[in-house]
Parts: C-alpha cells; structure tokens; sequence
C-alpha cells in the first residue's frame, strides 16, 4: 500500500505543474479553449445556426449566441436525449445528469459527452487530490479507501442508447478502472436506489475499512458520521477510521456544519477541501489548506469557457457580460458558461464574487434567484409558490407574504425549513396547510424529496403563522416601504426570518 501510495502521489504532484500553467497563463488558456470550443460547435446543427464558421472573437461570439438557460435549450435537449446527433455537441450523447430547479418542470437533464466527463469532471476530482498532495506532501491517502457519498444513485434508461441519473451516479458507472479501485462502498452499494437500505449498508461495509479520505455533501455525510458512531459504539469517527485525513466537501455553504464534524473528528488532524461543481460542470477547487483561505481556485482548463454578467444586467433584453481579463474583485457577477458538453452562454443561476485576480479565485455568493440550498435540496422561488398556491387552495387560506430559511442541523436535530407567514385568511387546519405545502414541495423538487426521506436530512417544515401588518412594520422599519423593495422570499441564512420574529410574538 505504501508503494502505491507513493506512485500516486508522484503522478497527482505532476499534475499541479499544469495548475501552475494555467495559473501563470490565465487568458492565454482561456483563449485557447474559447477557439476550441467553437471550433467543436461548427461540426453542430447549434453550430450552422448560429454561424460558428464566422465567430473569429469573443465579441463575435457574443452577438452570434444569446444568453441561453434551461428553458431555452430544453427542446434540442429532449433532442438529444432521443438519440439525435450534432445538436449541441458533436457526436451522440449517453448519459445525463439530472437535477432539479428548473422554472417549468420538475426535472432538468443536463447532457454528459465523453469530453466533459474526461476533462472536466475527473479532471477535477484528479487536480483536487494533487492541490491537496502539494500541500501535505506526506499525506498517506491512497494506503486507504476513499468513502465516496454520491446523492440518489441510482441510473435509469432513457431508450437503447442513453441512461440517466444524478451526476454522482453517472460519474460512478464510467470512473476509470484506479479511481473505482481506490473508491468505496462498491458500485453495486453505491448505486442502491433504497437510500435507508443504502446507508446502513454503507455503515456496515466502511465501518471495517480504513477510510483515509470522504468526498461528500456536509448534510448527508453527518448522517452517516452518526450512523457510523450508532452502529459501532464509537464516541469519534478517529476511534472507527484512526486514519482518516481529508474531507473534500461541496454542494452547500460548509460553515453552518464546521463545528459539528470538528467534534465528530476529534483526534483527527482532518484537512478540508471545499469543491465548485454542479451538473453542467467543475468549476473550482480550494487550493489553501488551514489558516485563512480567500477563496476557491477557478479551474480554467476543464473545457469551460467563462464569462461573467454584472448583476445589474439580469433581465436586460440584450445584457452586457464580461471576460476573464474585465473582472473585478469585490463585484458579484452571474456565471455564464460555454462547455465540452455542448451548453453554450448557458447561464446556470449561480452568482460569484472574485476574490482575488492572481490567481483567480472566487467564492459562491448565492443565486440569480430566490434560494434555500443548506442541504443540497435547491428549493426555488418556483418551487416555493407553486406549494404555497396549493396549499391555499385546499386549505381555503390566503397569503399576504413570507419568508423562509434554514434550520441548520446539529448533532442531535436534523435540519429543516422554517416559514414565518402572514395571511390575509388563515387556513382551516394549519397543521393540515403544512402537511399539504411538504407535499407539494416534494412534488416539485425531486433534491427537497430526497433530503426529506425518513427525515433523514429535513424535517417537517416550521411555520409560524404571523399577526396581521407584521410584515408592513418589519419593511417600515428598515426603511424598505414602497413597490421597489420586496420581502426576500427565500434565503439561504436565517438573518432575515430571525429580524422579522423577533419583531413580533409569533404563533
């Protein structure tokens, strides 16, 4: 083991010697993946249409190609999900991550061609262990397993050709032959479609092991840290993995769960690694290890070519966007996104914040929209009023206006959502009014559906039902009176719900 850890490491600390490249050459690389990217499109029907033969420069690139979203591309998507080739991407496409926050349905399936899968999404698991390697030069990793956490694994045919799945699941059917070696459990654990069958399964196979590293979303990796302890007796993970090194995390906002996992590690000397990388791409990866990080490294050789709309632009008929060289720090800019896998100006809802410019690192500062993503669930504004409305409905209530945030998990509480909402007509049975807008929510939301299994992750949602004018003297108050300032709906922190109650006496 100490042999092949040694091999590894070796081949992981080559690789940061092409970090360092496109780190020195920030826009050179850039501009290279700008001229092969277009150059892939022209071989598309997208391409034809949208006269890639033409496109010389990024400005010519910019009046060729409007901002794209979901929505927009969803009907070649459907395209290629039939087994059509040279939509977007040139060649056939077999796999697709699904995930939800799409305005219209339930769930949007983002395309994985080969080339996004090889150059970016293993590219990024690669480069995260050689950032780590550099910094802890002595690291024993690969003497042990990696404990790999995916979301709902399971994969599902879409017709003879192609398979879906969330991008965990599919990056787990297709990892190479030394990465599925070192990973645990085994894919036939991994991909268990039965989450509470899966975890303690999980427990049992990995609670024997020596797990040296965990890759996971910090939600649903405290549920099975606890599991783990429950099943082995065990005070601290160090007395089941004495061994266990590293945490590389991602998905949601890692604070609110620091202090739980350093209890649970105590006795470790843990490493974290915090990663940026959805669906439609890796993005960054955080490349300070202890002391004070500014930020996460954008990753610029994945095959993405990036560019950065100013906020003020969201909305705009025609809205200005920004290249590498034109960013600043300090200022929030709205992701836009040119991919290998065939999404092009494709806008994926995220807002980021450089936080330094040599190198460049940014950090995730929320959503172009209404949010609540503390556990992974991306609940949306969508999302939200479409159960709000149901619920009223079969309820015979009516809102006048709201507010919701997280309830963050402790070591003894699972997480949830709290609500604090003023009607303009109560309803009949308010126990009956948040059992239906659950309901709902899941109905909508197939990530709020997963992280509400058995409550596993969240609970029942907490809704205080407010006196009548709360809201008017909470905004009056601040300052915020008149139709340009609006009731933030949805917030990924609890500062707003906790201003608005203690404000009031709540019910």
């Amino acid at each position: 083991m100490e042999f092949k850890n040694s091999i590894i490491s070796w081949l992981m600390k080559k690789r940061y010697h092409q970090i360092e490249l496109f780190i020195k050459y920030p826009h050179e690389v850039q501009a290279e993946w700008f001229d092969s990217l277009v150059e892939k499109g022209t071989l598309t029907e997208w391409g034809k249409e949208h006269d890639y033969s033409k496109i010389k420069t990024s400005e010519d690139f910019k009046k060729a190609v409007p901002i794209q979203s979901y929505e927009t591309l969803h009907s070649r998507i459907e395209e290629i999900m039939e087994g059509k080739p040279d939509v977007l991407w040139p060649g056939t496409v077999k796999w697709f991550a699904k995930s939800s926050g799409t305005t219209a349905d339930k769930s949007k399936f983002i395309p994985v061609t080969k080339e996004s899968l090889e150059d970016c999404h293993y590219k990024g698991g690669k480069d995260l262990i050689s950032l780590y390697y550099n910094a802890r030069p002595q690291s024993k990793l690969f003497t042990g397993k990696g404990l790999v956490l995916g979301g709902s694994s399971s994969v599902n045919k879409l017709n003879d050709n192609s398979y879906y799945g969330d991008l965990s699941a599919v990056i787990i059917r297709n990892l190479p032959f030394w990465a599925e070696h070192q990973r645990t459990p085994s894919i036939d654990v991994a991909l268990m479609e039965e989450w509470e069958e899966k975890i303690q399964k999980m427990v049992e196979v990995t609670s024997e092991q020596d797990i040296t590293s965990i890759t996971g979303v910090p939600s649903w990796t405290l549920v099975l840290l606890k599991r783990v302890l429950e099943y082995t007796g065990k005070e601290h993970i160090s007395k089941v993995w004495p061994n266990l090194e590293l945490f590389a995390h991602g998905g949601v906002s890692f604070e609110p769960y620091k202090n739980n996992f350093e209890e649970l590690f105590e006795g470790l000397n843990i490493s974290y690694l915090e990663t940026y990388n959805a669906s439609e791409g890796f993005f960054g990866i955080q490349n300070v290890i202890g002391g004070e990080d500014n930020g996460l490294l954008l990753m610029l050789d994945y095959g993405i070519y990036y560019e950065f709309m100013p906020l003020g632009e969201i909305g705009s008929d025609q809205p200005e966007t920004l290249s590498l060289h034109e960013v600043e720090t300090g200022e929030q800019y709205a992701l836009i996104i040119s991919t290998n896998g065939g999404l092009w100006r494709y806008e994926i809802g995220d807002t980021i914040e450089f936080t330094s410019l040599n190198p460049f690192k940014v950090r995730v500062t929320g959503r172009t929209k209404h949010f609540i993503n503390a556990f992974g669930e991306e609940l949306i504004i969508e999302n939200a009023e479409k159960a709000l409305k149901i619920a009223c409905e079969t309820t015979g209530a009516q809102i006048k206006d709201y507010t919701a945030a997280p309830v963050f998990m402790s070591n003894s509480e699972t997480g949830g959502h709290e609500w604090a909402i003023e009607f303009e007509k109560l309803p009949e049975n308010r126990e009956n009014f948040t059992r239906i807008l659950d309901d709902e929510l899941k109905a909508c939301n197939t990530d709020y559906e997963a992280k509400r299994y058995k409550n596993f992750v969240l609970m029942l949602p907490k809704i205080h039902f407010l006196p009548s004018g709360t809201f008017y003297e909470w905004m009056k108050k601040r300052g915020k009176l008149g139709g340009q300032n609006k009731v933030p709906r949805l917030s990924n922190n609890r500062k707003y719900l906790e201003d608005v109650l203690s404000e009031v006496s709540v019910q």
